[in-house]
C-alpha cells in the first residue's frame, strides 16, 4: 500500500470522471476527530459576509492519484452550510504543530503531517521536530495505532511508549521512514532510499 504525506495531496487538481471537468484544487484535508480517516477535501471558501467552506466528501472521491484527484461526478462539491456535520471536521492544518507526549508528560515531538494511504486511511503521523534520541529521532514517525489520546481536549497527543518502541523496531509496523517533513519521498520504505541532501526545498504554503 502506497503511503504519502497529506501535504502531497495539496494543490492536486480534482477532475470529475463523468465529464473530465476540472472542479478545483485540493487546499487541505478534512480529518475525523480520532484521526483515522480523511473525511473530505477542502477546496476553498466563498462569501464575504457569510463565509462557507466548499468541500468534496471522501465518499465522492474515486481516486487519490499521484497527479490528480478523481471525483465521481461534476456536482460533488458541497459546503459546510449544506453539510453541517462538516463544521465539526478538523482541517489537517489545525493538527500540524500539535505535540505528542508520553502518559507521564515527556515530550516526544511535534506533529508535522499525517500519513495517508490511497484509500484515505491515516496510518500515522510524521514529526517535524523530535525531542528524544533513538529510533524515533531517526524515523520521525508515530504510528496511529500507538496513540491513546488524540488531544482533542488539551491539544496534546498521548502516546503509548511501549507500543511506540515496538512499532519502531518493525519496518512493517511503521512502513514509511521519514527523514524530514519538508523533503519526504512518496512510497519509500527503506532508509537507504531516502535522499541524504536536497538542493531544492518545496515551497511552503
Amino acid at each position: 500500500m502506497i503511503m504519502r504525506l497529506g501535504k502531497d495531496l495539496l494543490n492536486k487538481p480534482i477532475y470529475s470522471i463523468d465529464e473530465g471537468k476540472l472542479l478545483g484544487k485540493v487546499q487541505d484535508l478534512y480529518l475525523d476527530s480520532t484521526f483515522e480517516v480523511v473525511l473530505g477535501l477542502y477546496v476553498g471558501s466563498q462569501g464575504l459576509v457569510r463565509r462557507k467552506s466548499e468541500l468534496i466528501r471522501a465518499g465522492d472521491v474515486v481516486v487519490l492519484g499521484d497527479d490528480a484527484i478523481l471525483a465521481r461526478a461534476g456536482d460533488v462539491i458541497t459546503d459546510d452550510n449544506a453539510l453541517p456535520a462538516a463544521k465539526s471536521w478538523m482541517r489537517r492544518e489545525k493538527l500540524i504543530g500539535r505535540e505528542a507526549d508520553t502518559p507521564g508528560g515527556t515530550r516526544l515531538g511535534v506533529i508535522g503531517d499525517v500519513i495517508v494511504d490511497t484509500a484515505g486511511r491515516i496510518s500515522g503521523f510524521a514529526l517535524s521536530r523530535v525531542y528524544v534520541e533513538g529510533p524515533l529521532a531517526d524515523k520521525r514517525v508515530i504510528s496511529r495505532s500507538v496513540i491513546t489520546d488524540t488531544g482533542q481536549e488539551d491539544g496534546r497527543m498521548t502516546v503509548d511508549l511501549a507500543k511506540l518502541e515496538a512499532s519502531l523496531m518493525s519496518i512493517e509496523a511503521v512502513p514509511l521512514a521519514v527523514e524530514t517533513v519538508e523533503d519526504i519521498p512518496v512510497a519509500k520504505v527503506e532508509m537507504s532510499d531516502l535522499p541524504v541532501d536536497s538542493s531544492e526545498t518545496p515551497a511552503q504554503g
